[in-house]
Parts: C-alpha cells; sequence; structure tokens
C-alpha cells in the first residue's frame, strides 16, 4: 500500500513535541543527579515485575548515557509499563533478518533476528487519522538531527516559527539522538523512526504517522540498521 505523504508533515511529529520539549533541557549537575537517584530507587536485586522483568536489569538498560553528544538522562522507568521494555521474543515471520515491522496497534517496534526471534521494543505511533501501513525502506541515517517545522504547522503554532530555519539537534529537538528516514521509490515520505525521550508517550498514539522508541532503544535499534532496510508497518 502506498504511504500518503500528504498527510505527513516535517517528519511527521505530533504538535505537542514542541511545548513538550521545553521541560527537557538538563544541566549536568541535575542530569548526574537524577540518573543516580533513578538508578538508585531501582538497582534492587530481587524487584521483578508482574511479567517477569527484573526491574533491576530494566534501569540498566534504560540508563544514562554521559558519552552521548548531548548526554542523554536515563529514562523514569515507573513511566513504562514493563511490557514495552526492550527484550528478545518470539516471532514468526518470512521476513528476512534486520526486517524492521512496526506493529502500531500493539505498539511495538520489531527487528527481526532469525530462527524464529525478533528484537522487541516499545513505541508511540500516529494518531487517530494519522496511521498508516505499508512497505517503505531506510533511505537515510540522522544523528542528532535538525529538525524543521512544515508551514501547516507553523501557522497552527506561531511559536514554531522560530524554528523555521531549523531547530539544532539537542535533547530538546523532537527527532531526538538517532532518526531512521523512511522512503519510498526513491522518495522521502516525511515519516521517520525517532528518538523520543517522552517515556509517558510509549504505548500509546500522538504523532502525525511517525513512530518513537525512547531514546536507549532507538539508538540499539540504529546501531545494528543499514540504510536500506526493508520497513514493514503492519495496518493498526
Amino acid at each position: 500500500m502506498t504511504i500518503d505523504v500528504r498527510r505527513a508533515h516535517a517528519d511527521g511529529l505530533n504538535e505537542t513535541a514542541l511545548s513538550r520539549s521545553r521541560d527537557r533541557l538538563l544541566d549536568r549537575r541535575s542530569f548526574l543527579a537524577g540518573s543516580a537517584a533513578g538508578i538508585g530507587a531501582f538497582g534492587l536485586g530481587g524487584c521483578v515485575t508482574s511479567d517477569g522483568t527484573m526491574v533491576a536489569e530494566a534501569a540498566k538498560v534504560y540508563g544514562p548515557m554521559p558519552d552521548e553528544k548531548f548526554p542523554i538522562p536515563a529514562v523514569d522507568i515507573r513511566k513504562v509499563d514493563p511490557k514495552y521494555y526492550r527484550r528478545t521474543v518470539r516471532y514468526e515471520t518470512k521476513e528476512a533478518p534486520g526486517t524492521i515491522v512496526v506493529d502500531p496497534r500493539n505498539y511495538y517496534v520489531y527487528r527481526i533476528e532469525g530462527d524464529g526471534s525478533a528484537t522487541r521494543y516499545g513505541a508511540n505511533v500516529g494518531r487517530d487519522g494519522f496511521l498508516w501501513s505499508g512497505d517503505a525502506y531506510v533511505g537515510r541515517k540522522s544523528e542528532w538531527a535538525t529538525w524543521t517545522p512544515p508551514k501547516e504547522m507553523i501557522r497552527r503554532q506561531p511559536e514554531a516559527a522560530k524554528y523555521a530555519r531549523g531547530m539544532p539537534g539537542g535533547l530538546d529537538n523532537p527527532l531526538g539522538a538517532r532518526t531512521l528516514h523512511l522512503y519510498q521509490n526513491g522518495a522521502y515520505t516525511l515519516y521517520t523512526i525517532y528518538a523520543s525521550s517522552d517515556p509517558e508517550s510509549i504505548g500509546s498514539g500522538i504523532t502525525s504517522g511517525c513512530v518513537g522508541l525512547l531514546s536507549q532503544d532507538m539508538i540499539h535499534l540504529y546501531a545494528r540498521t543499514p540504510v536500506k532496510t526493508k520497513v514493514v508497518v503492519l495496518p493498526a
């Protein structure tokens, strides 16, 4: 099925991303203090979530990434349903290893590993009216990409006009640390798989068609995804 690119705008991000980003900038002191507190709170060796995922392990997976160009703070995993934690699962498919499968109905992204298994990530997806399905591929990849709001968004949100020439990469940038840009037949669809710094968005439909993973998950997927990788978006 062909993606309706007219319904996407400027990497398809939800219009709330701009306002949410204002609260995400952290100075190094608060970043380090918050990270230590978060890990300490969840570093209980015997604490296990109801679905068997160890909270201490999740705190490690979603811990701070201080060596990034813009240091990424730890995820507050209390704000993420444990079923959306990254894990390896059984997944039967005819798709080749390396293929990315997006399941918007269940808010998951899978990377096919072969032998009937996949790495599964929790995701946010398009809101009502912006869901789409079909095949695409990764046409290019970006680290800490510049984000430019479309004219349509600027008309709806005049405060975005200051970024008409582009918002530089950073923690407050809606595209986040890593972006996979999706193409069809040589043309950019305007849809992306991007890094979200909003843990409360995982498991919800909030975007204009793009798919967001927690920053730590997106960096994990990005490193394993070359350009030309096939992406399959299932019907919602």
